[in-house]
């Protein structure tokens, strides 16, 4: 009885940090004021031109995070090769984020809403393993477009509430053409959590997950190795870089056929995270396309 307890008690414990964690991370939000603008951006990426070029990443990118008692925010800048032309079209409609989110292994479903398509988007999340939708947790987020230009494009997606007391989540994109032809975009996501929310990914961390890290480099070792933030921080750090993945690869499979642009994407989305095994290795390949094929077909009938 007593292991049967023990095993049910880190049943919920993962599914409580596969929803902070994915929806967390992944679109959220706490309090971030409206105030970007295309000359912020564009300032911002005269900034860090050099960082672009020279960073841990090997990609033309940056990422910054930040934690305070109640709120966790991730943000990440980064040049794409692709006209802005073809960034703004690809990533302004709601239906092409149901895309999108998809690949990240915690999201279990998403689609526009019956009631409110084109402003609304359904969606689970849950386990990094195959998951009926009837214990995944259900969220309702949101989809604006604030601002649309010929030089500069803002999109939003909000949820005023999430899993195990979580609230306030905002997933906002921003770009800019640049002069070569490419385009600058900024990810942003945060989200506020309580008590609760806390002490679970806490208890989390501290067991099955002591092991997990971020991006972010604390110190050097006295054996000249990298000592990476970990914790709550950690875990932010690197469905922010999912996230980020998940978007190149849309945007990559868009030269395909219509037909092998899912294919395409599942497999650039997984590569792109093997780039990165100490922090987004997770799954083997043949486990990851298979669970993922199987979701994006319940998603394309409604669940």
């Amino acid at each position: 009885m007593r292991k049967r307890l023990k095993t049910g008690l880190w049943r919920v414990i993962h599914l409580f940090l596969a929803c902070l964690i994915s929806a967390g991370s992944g679109i959220a939000h706490a309090d971030i004021p409206d105030t970007n603008s295309a000359a912020s951006l564009r300032a911002k990426y005269l900034a860090l031109r050099d960082t672009l070029s020279h960073n841990q990443f090997q990609l033309p990118l940056n990422l910054d995070s930040s934690q305070t008692s109640t709120d966790l925010k991730g943000d990440i800048y980064a040049f794409m090769d692709y006209p802005f032309a073809t960034v703004s079209t690809a990533l302004k409609g709601a239906n092409h984020w149901c895309d999108i989110l998809i690949l990240h292994l915690n999201v279990k479903y998403c689609r526009e809403s019956v009631d409110k398509p084109g402003s609304n988007l359904t969606v689970h999340i849950g386990r990094k393993t195959e998951q009926a939708l009837n214990i995944a947790p259900r969220m309702e987020f949101k989809y604006r477009v604030d601002s649309i230009s010929a030089d500069y494009f803002q999109i939003f997606l909000d949820a005023d509430k999430g899993p195990f007391g979580t609230k306030n989540y905002r997933f906002m994109l921003e770009a800019i053409p640049l002069k070569d032809g490419g385009t600058f975009i900024h990810l942003s996501y945060s989200y506020a959590y309580g008590f609760t929310a806390k002490l679970a990914m806490q208890a989390y961390l501290k067991t099955l997950g002591s092991d997990k890290v971020g991006f972010t480099v604390i110190k050097k070792l006295p054996d000249g190795q990298p000592l990476h933030v970990s914790g709550i921080r950690g875990a932010l750090e690197r469905n922010t870089m999912r996230y980020f993945l998940a978007i190149n690869a849309y945007l990559g499979a868009l030269s395909a056929r219509p037909q092998q642009q899912l294919e395409k994407r599942l497999r650039d989305w997984f590569a792109f995270t093997e780039r990165y095994p100490l922090q987004l290795h997770e799954l083997e390949q043949s486990e990851y396309l298979d669970m993922k094929r199987k979701e994006y077909k319940r998603q394309q009938v409604g669940g």
